[in-house]
């Protein structure tokens, strides 16, 4: 008996032995894995940030202050966050109606719609710009209709909101849609079997369910509206504190061989953009957590 228990014993032993080895090995390669991912981020991310902020630190603070809050650069700053939180807010408005027909509706040419949506997801923001300059410039197929009657969409602050909103727009769409798609509808249809009206089920039965997604096109709309260059430089007008966007302050810099100047900027900028990733990360938690209650 004491042979066969110490038998057995023994023999347990190596099968724990190789159960905690096959844990361990549910990642094989994790730390040469590991090290790549972080020489990879290093070289991409880490290094250039540092670099950016430890060119800043070459300024003192009274330096520092004059570079981010001259008047010029304060009036970018204003161009810059304000036009896209104007843009973003268009886009969540009609970002979730175009969502809604997409999911909800069926019509011939639903696909190609669809597919145009990430189009400027793909074409260059440069391309973007001079398209939009040469449909709404008072010469152009669009801004030759309106201005005679004194309105101007080209080269002032109405060309960059106009930018921004064709930029922005596919991610509100994208973030709404598929929430859209895993709603049920058995929920709408119980309220308006008990009574309520489309206000009202819109009010208190889908939109609870897809506001967090809502918010988070919107920020990140948002989010890619303050660092937006290419398609906005070239219907913007591009005049000192009435359509000069923060992006173009940083290049004009550079290129005046202020890089301590530039980089001061830009560090302001960064920290706007950690800021609206904080609130990206929180908001699809927040829909995380909501989707698994």
């Amino acid at each position: 008996m004491n042979a066969v228990v110490t038998a057995g014993s023994q023999g347990g032993l190596p099968a724990q032995t190789g159960t905690r080895r096959a844990a361990k090995r549910v990642l094989p390669g994790f730390n040469i894995t590991l090290g790549f991912t972080l020489l990879y981020l290093s070289l991409i991310v880490l290094i250039p940030l540092s670099a950016l902020l430890l060119k800043t630190f070459t300024l003192t603070w009274d330096q520092f202050m004059a570079a981010v809050t001259s008047p010029r650069v304060v009036a970018s700053y204003q161009l810059t966050f304000g036009a896209a939180f104007l843009a973003a807010s268009v886009n969540a408005v009609f970002g979730l109606l175009l969502a809604w027909v997409l999911v909800r509706y069926s019509f011939p040419g639903k696909k190609i719609i669809d597919a145009l949506v990430d189009l400027p997801f793909a074409l260059p923001t440069a391309v973007a710009g001079i398209s939009l300059t040469a449909l709404l410039a008072g010469n152009g197929w669009i801004g030759s209709l309106l201005e005679p009657h004194g309105i101007q969409l080209a080269f002032n602050r109405n060309g960059v909101v106009i930018a921004l909103i064709f930029v922005g727009l596919p991610f509100v769409v994208r973030t709404v849609q598929p929430v859209l798609e895993d709603a049920e509808k058995e929920l709408e249809e119980a309220a308006t079997c008990l009574g309520a009206t489309r206000w009202q089920t819109f009010r208190y039965v889908i939109f609870p369910t897809i506001g967090p997604a809502l918010l988070t096109g919107f920020a990140m709309a948002f989010a890619r509206g303050v660092g937006e260059y290419g398609s906005v430089i070239f219907i913007a007008g591009n005049m000192p504190m009435l359509s000069e966007i923060t992006p173009l302050i940083i290049i004009g810099k550079l290129e005046q061989y202020d890089y301590a100047g530039a980089t001061a900027v830009a560090t302001v900028m960064l920290l706007a953009s950690f800021l609206m990733l904080l609130v990206i990360n929180a908001l699809q938690a927040w829909q995380r957590k909501r989707g698994g209650d």
